[in-house]
Parts: structure tokens; C-alpha cells; sequence
């Protein structure tokens, strides 16, 4: 595993525990690059990983909320 790969799995866990500790969390994109300082590609990673494995899912508005599996 790169340093790359390491950075963004630790990435992975810190959104996935906010986003369970706080179910109606709903951020849009900038708002999740801002709240953690993500960089664009590092934070666009995190959300599709999020979204392939049903964690989180997108809304209409473009706002990122738990997805209902995942609870």
C-alpha cells in the first residue's frame, strides 16, 4: 500500500465515523472538502468510494447523506 493509499483509507474511516456519529449529516462537496481540508482529488476519491461501496449517496441537490444501508 502507498502513502497515497494509506492517506485516503484513513480518510475513508474518518468521514465514514463523523457521518455515523451524526446520521443527518448532509454536506455537498465543497462543504466536505472545507470541513475535513481535503485536496479536490483526495476528497473526490473519498466520495466515490464512498458512493461504490452504498455508504453514502447523493441526493438531487447534490448533497452527500448517509445512504440507508449503511446504517
Amino acid at each position: 500500500m502507498t502513502a497515497d493509499q494509506s492517506a485516503v483509507t484513513d480518510w475513508l474511516h474518518l468521514v465514514q465515523a463523523e457521518y455515523l456519529e451524526m446520521p443527518g449529516l448532509q454536506l455537498t462537496r465543497p462543504q466536505v472538502q472545507r470541513l475535513w481540508g481535503l485536496d479536490s482529488a483526495t476528497c473526490d476519491t473519498v466520495l466515490q468510494e464512498l458512493l461504490a461501496v452504498h455508504f453514502l449517496r447523493r441526493t438531487h441537490q447534490d448533497v452527500y447523506v448517509l445512504d440507508g444501508a449503511a446504517r
